[in-house]
């Protein structure tokens, strides 16, 4: 059983202009470690690790990474070994302790050793190493993490009566490895359409890693933009600037790598004209808030 998340209309004033609702799937609010879209993506990766009997899982991600923290929260909660295997050179960020805290073991791979994950014998000495552990994909990526997060649809429909909504035109919400938006396409089943505001840009894989998981099934209403600002983590004032303008108003926390940079491309996409009026759309909050401080930090905020 997937924790609830909260679906609230989102109270922005250039929304109002326009005449457009939006309303925002809380799932930072699902649980302080394991939030946001992480519960739903590992599901079913924790699933096949129990099933084959496997004592622990393997995973891998950066020095900030949401993915690789919430797994080592799970890891300290439900009592299974975790280890991380880090993109870069050893670095103390929030993050890194925090998973260290909760007894992940890492291995730092360098650049070039983490831009090798996807040749076909990466996992061959790891698993050698850890027998005894189950990969899973980076960021929970693959088909189980999609199945996961197509479980996100099934909660927001069930709250739509609350706001007075009958239906709904589309999806909004940021993609890092594309996981999470495939898992809504699946469940839409050509329905209502998927828009994925990529915080990486174009030839990060994130158009191949859905197209693999979709495969030949059906559901292709969806479309990709990219809201990465020039590259992952880049931040600059203007997206500082706007974050904390709708802070202010909405009163919802967001960070600058995914939430926020979704939520200003839905501003340029609103701007455009790309939604006529009394357009309704579900804005996915995917979490990222425990990276926030150093980010923030870092970029003078």
């Amino acid at each position: 059983m997937l924790p609830p998340a909260p679906l609230h209309l989102l109270n922005l004033g250039w929304l109002r202009a326009a005449r457009i609702e939006v309303a925002i799937l809380r799932l930072d609010q699902i649980d302080p470690l394991i939030s946001g879209n992480k519960w739903f993506k590992l599901k079913h990766h924790l699933t096949a690790a129990r099933q084959a009997g496997a004592e622990g899982v393997i995973s891998l991600g950066g020095a900030h990474s949401n993915h690789l923290h919430a797994l080592a929260a799970a890891g300290k909660r439900f009592g299974f070994s975790t280890v991380g295997l880090v993109r870069g050179h050893p670095v103390q960020t929030p993050t890194v302790l925090d998973v260290q805290a909760f007894g992940m073991a890492l291995h730092w791979l360098g650049y070039g050793g983490y831009r090798a994950r996807h040749e076909p014998d990466f996992w061959a000495p790891w698993r050698e190493r850890y027998p005894q552990l189950h990969p899973v994909p980076e960021g929970g990526g693959g088909l189980d993490g999609a199945l996961g997060c197509a479980e996100i649809v099934s909660q927001a429909r069930s709250q739509l009566g609350a706001l007075g909504w009958e239906d709904y035109d589309g999806w909004w919400l940021a993609c890092g490895t594309g996981t999470t938006l495939a898992g809504l396409v699946l469940a839409e089943s050509d329905e209502h359409e998927v828009f994925g505001a990529m915080a990486v840009p174009e030839g990060h894989g994130v158009a191949q890693n859905i197209q693999a998981i979709l495969g030949g099934s059906r559901g292709r209403r969806y479309e990709l933009l990219d809201a990465s600002r020039g590259g992952f983590a880049k931040v600059d004032p203007e997206l500082m600037t706007f974050m904390a303008e709708c802070e202010q108003q909405s009163g919802v926390p967001l960070e600058p790598l995914y939430t926020g940079k979704a939520l200003l491309a839905l501003r340029q996409a609103v701007d455009a004209g790309r939604f006529a009026p009394g357009a309704r759309l579900i804005f996915v909050h995917t979490g990222g808030l425990q990276g926030k401080a150093a980010l923030v930090a870092a970029n003078g905020r």
